[in-house]
Order: structure tokens, then sequence, then C-alpha cells
């Protein structure tokens, strides 16, 4: 497969992102980046950790308030994975009063860090990354939930009396549907951010996955994504009415695919805080 190829399978598998704009959400060379910081953040403590799957070994960041039990939260990076600034993202949310996982999602290649700036720049670096994450699939996505979930029922720090939520970016998007659709009675939530290939013409697209899910959605949308697939909206917004599941799904004006990691290149930080305070606001109301 040449590097074209590549961006053509991304944009076939996804259906929402163009050659251009995946090249417009390259992070940033350097983590000079800080989160805004709640008043009354919680006191939390973190750790890098390991989880056993049915394909190997996972390394993760997982973080919590240092006292008492929370509900769950697991996250699910975009192409660049497991990275300083989702451990921020990580931390910042468990100050709101979660125990959050954020996973390696290529962990069957390698340990993170995965990717850097420049990986798109180079072509052999950036058919690796492609073929990392085409190597991702409905049946991977499952397996790895599976030993997620069940890794953070198995927690101290997790309250399983309440039900998880879990988000995703971009190549996370897909995963969060199928997580809520394979753990319906456990997962309450699910939000994505930029998601890709949310609604695919497949017969596996995740939109496909709605009946069977119990959760609240927050779908947050680019506007750049929605200029290259316009219906997605709609068809999600159609299939949500439809399974009877509280959700909101909307286009975040001026943005592009990538917008909510601090470390993007396309980081809108009004945006991102925006849906940053609709996750807490959908995590306030369905874990419970």
């Amino acid at each position: 497969m040449c590097e074209n190829d590549d961006f053509d399978e991304f944009a076939r598998r996804s259906g929402d992102v163009s050659r251009r704009q995946f090249g417009a959400i390259t992070i940033g060379s350097s983590i000079a980046f800080m989160l805004p910081r709640l008043a009354d953040a919680a006191e939390v403590k973190e750790s890098d950790v390991e989880i056993k799957t049915a394909d190997g070994t996972c390394d993760a960041h997982f973080v919590h308030p240092a006292s008492g039990k929370s509900p769950a939260v697991l996250v699910w990076p975009d192409i660049f994975g497991l990275r300083p600034a989702f451990k921020e993202m990580g931390k910042r949310l468990a100050e709101s009063g979660y125990a959050v996982l954020t996973i390696n999602p290529f962990y069957r290649v390698k340990k993170a860090p995965t990717a850097v700036a420049t990986d798109l720049d180079d072509p052999a670096k950036r058919q690796a990354l492609f073929g990392m994450m085409s190597a991702l699939t409905p049946q991977t996505a499952e397996t790895d939930a599976k030993a997620f979930v069940t890794w953070l029922d198995g927690q101290a720090a997790v309250d399983k009396k309440k039900k998880m939520g879990t988000t995703g970016y971009c190549m996370g998007g897909p995963f969060v549907m199928r997580t809520a659709a394979a753990f319906p009675a456990r997962v309450g939530a699910g939000c994505t951010f930029h998601g890709g290939g949310l609604v695919t013409d497949k017969p596996d697209s995740p939109h496909l996955l709605i009946p069977k899910m119990k959760a609240q959605f927050l779908i947050a949308i680019a506007a750049s994504d929605d200029k290259q697939q316009p219906t997605a909206k709609d068809v999600l917004n159609d299939a949500f009415t439809k399974a009877h599941l509280e959700h909101e799904v909307e286009v975040y004006t001026g943005t592009q695919h990538g917008w909510c990691p601090p470390d993007a290149k396309v980081y809108d930080h009004d945006q991102a805080e925006k849906a940053w305070g609709r996750m807490l606001a959908r995590f306030k109301s369905a874990l419970v």
C-alpha cells in the first residue's frame, strides 16, 4: 500500500476526514499547554499501569480522587495515542470526581508514546502510523473494552454501583460507541469529540449499534468534518431518537478536526472548553 492509499483508507473507514483535514491535526512539537484548573479541584492520585488483554499487555494511565470511590471513565485517544496531553486531560477529569483510565490503543505494536509531531511529515512514519490505526477493528475494540472495563471494576477507587462513562477522540469515537453497545448495563454515558467514522455505509458502522445501547450521548462534531459529511449529524440524531436515548449532537462552529486536545495545532480553547463542560454535564446526569 502506498502512502496515498493510507490516507484513502482512513477516509474510507472514517467517512469524514480528508487528506487536507488530517494534515491539519498534527500535534505541536512541544507540550507547552496548560488546562484550566477548577477552584475546587479534588486531590488526585495518578499512576502508569499495565492491563492484561486477550492480545497482550496494554500500557495505560490511571488517575482518580485521592479518597473515596468514584464513577469510572474510559478514554480512547486519537491517532497520536497516549501522551502527556491526554494524561493532563485525564487528571483534569479526575479532579472533577472521576476515576479515569486512558489507554494506549496501539499496545499490540509498541508502548506509548507511539507518535510524535513530525510523524505525518515523514512518508514511512506516516504509513506506519496509519497502518497501526487500520489494524484496529470492531473485534479489537470489543476485546479491549472487555479488558479495560473489567480492570476498572477491579479497582478500589471505582464505584461500581454507579454507571461508567467513556470518551473518544478522532479514531477513538467509534470505540466509544462499540463499548457502549457491548456493555449496555455498565456504560451510562458516551462522549465523542471530532469522532471519525461514526456513520459509514458499511454493515459494521458504529451508528447501527445505537439500538443496543442504554447510554446518554454527547457527539461533538468539528465544523470541518460536518462540511465533509453533512448528513452524519442527522443520521445520528435520528438513530438516538428512535432508540429513546438522551443525546446531544452538535457541530462546533469554526472548529477543525482535532480541535479538543490542547497539544493539537488546531486546538480551539473556547470550543474545547464548551465541549468539556457539556461532557461534565452529561456525566453528572448519567453516571449515577
